[in-house]
Parts: C-alpha cells; sequence; structure tokens
C-alpha cells in the first residue's frame, strides 16, 4: 500500500448546515440559542480556509431528518486510501448513507463497515497521529465503546491502536486532545487532560511532544498543509496568547455557533490524503477559483 504524509489533505468531504440545526442539534446549554445565519457564515469561512490550502471540497446537502449532519467527520474515519464507515449514535445512523456514497463513489475510496452489532464509534473519537508514529488513539466512552475500537484495529491492522479511558465528562477524545503537528499532541491542562494523557502514554507505542492549553475547547485544533486552524480569541482568551507566542502558522476562526451545539473543529471535515498510486479526478468547487491565504 502506498503511504503519504498524513498532514497533506487533497479532499475533504462537508455538509451544509441544515435548518433544523438551530431547533434539533444538540445544544450544551438550552438558555444559549444558535444563531442559524451567524452559524452558516461560520462554517462557510471554514470550508473557504481549507479550500485556499488547496483542498477540493466535496460539500454534501443538508439534511434536515438529521440536523447535525455539519459535523461529518464523526459518521468516518479516512486513513491512506481506506474508509471507515462508523456506527454513530441512533439519532446520527441515518448520516452514514450519503458520506459512504460519495466516499465510495466520489472519491473511490475502499468502504470498511463496522461489523459488530455491540460497536459503538464516532469518528471524533478517534485521532491519527501520523505516518511516524503509525499510531491510532481512540478514546472509549459517551459514543465510543470496546467494540467499535476492536473495529477501528481490524480496519487498519497496518497502524498501532491504542485505547484511552474518558471522563464521563468528555464527550469525544478530540476535544481533550489533537495534533497539532508532525508528533505534537496539545492537551487540555488540568485533572481531565492530564488522566487522559497519562493513560495515552503509558499504553502509546510512541512518544509524542505534548503542548499543553489552558480552555476545554482550545484542545481541538485542526493542522492541515501546514497551518493550524484554533478557536478565535473570543472563545480561548487565556489559550490564544499561548498560539500567538508558540507558531506562526496558525489561524483562528469564529466557530461559535457549532459551539453551542458541542461541537469541534474537527468535526467539520472529514479530510483526505491522496495515496500516490491514486488517479480519480472529479469537478470540485476548487476548480472553479483558487484563493491565497
Amino acid at each position: 500500500m502506498s503511504h503519504v504524509d498524513v498532514h497533506k489533505f487533497h479532499y475533504a468531504v462537508v455538509s451544509k448546515i441544515p435548518e433544523s440545526f438551530a431547533r434539533n442539534a444538540h445544544i450544551v446549554n438550552k438558555n444559549i440559542p444558535i444563531d442559524l445565519n451567524l452559524a452558516t457564515r461560520q462554517h462557510d469561512e471554514y470550508v473557504d480556509v481549507l479550500r485556499r490550502l488547496g483542498i477540493d471540497i466535496l460539500e454534501l446537502p443538508p439534511d434536515e431528518r438529521h440536523p447535525e449532519c455539519v459535523f461529518v467527520a464523526d459518521v468516518a474515519v479516512v486513513i491512506n486510501g481506506t474508509a471507515l464507515i462508523c456506527k454513530p449514535s441512533d439519532r446520527r445512523i441515518g448520516e452514514t448513507s450519503i458520506v459512504r456514497n460519495s466516499l465510495r463513489n466520489d472519491l473511490g475510496l475502499r468502504i470498511v463497515e463496522v461489523d459488530n452489532d455491540q460497536a459503538k464509534l464516532e469518528g471524533t473519537d478517534v485521532l491519527f497521529t501520523g505516518m511516524t508514529a503509525k499510531e491510532i488513539i481512540v478514546g472509549l466512552g459517551n459514543y465510543t465503546n470496546k467494540e467499535g475500537a476492536q473495529c477501528v484495529a481490524k480496519a487498519f491492522p497496518e497502524y498501532a491502536v491504542t485505547i484511552v479511558r474518558l471522563p464521563q465528562e468528555v464527550r469525544h477524545l478530540q476535544q481533550v486532545m489533537s495534533v497539532a503537528g508532525p508528533d505534537v499532541i496539545v492537551v487540555i491542562r488540568g485533572k481531565i487532560g492530564q488522566e487522559c494523557l497519562q493513560e495515552m502514554v503509558s499504553r502509546a507505542t510512541y512518544a509524542y511532544k505534548v503542548m499543553r492549553v489552558d480552555e476545554l475547547d482550545a484542545a481541538n485544533v485542526l493542522y492541515v498543509n501546514g497551518l493550524i486552524l484554533h478557536l478565535d480569541h473570543k472563545a480561548i482568551p487565556e489559550s490564544f496568547p499561548i498560539w500567538e507566542a508558540k507558531f506562526d502558522n496558525r489561524l483562528g476562526l469564529d466557530y461559535s455557533e457549532l459551539l453551542k451545539a458541542g461541537s469541534y473543529l474537527t468535526a467539520g471535515a472529514i479530510l483526505i490524503s491522496k495515496p500516490s498510486n491514486y488517479n480519480k479526478t472529479f469537478q470540485t468547487s476548487l476548480e472553479k477559483g483558487h484563493h491565497e491565504l
């Protein structure tokens, strides 16, 4: 199998936000409503940044039956030309069909299904740390169980799989831990982050460089094509200066309305690297115009 630079992405599958998002998506604080128009503008900017980074965008239509369909990365894990279709919570299982079809028919990826009826698996509980480490970290918690982690190991047998048990208050692994660069893991400070980090370190097959941030939302970043996407200063006032001081290759995004639904930057796109022997082409919005950052 041909390998690629895991942090160099060529394609992204994203979804438009349905009108039902503001009414029916999971909301962290019911007393703070979601502004649908602002959420749409914020997501459009997020997608536009990916496009300007040279990524071909496949944008799925909004699905009013599934208000959280915009969090598309929960539905599939793609590594090195293989797409594992996840088994999300019952209210979201219907999202898998359109994502599966897009990955198979538009991108020609190898599709692997979760074949265990007892499995629970959402993509933001899965963290592929890179080709150097050749390791996948899977968080076990509210949305992913041991059987789901076993399906990840079966789908990607060439990589070591490390299990991290998540505290009850953590929704997904990528809420407290994400990749901020080659072999760099960013983790939230405090008891929750330390527990997850210690468990990862005790089980992992590779030693990572660790960066700590103060707010929970600050620990979720998207490292894509040499740029770190993180939240803006309004969302992470304590951690924003850390990003400013340590990195030049970064961009802060306003994601306030999507955060209200308990989501993260990494949930908004299924990012796909093209194996060296992959020759499939398709029409995308990128071909209609290219913008430089």
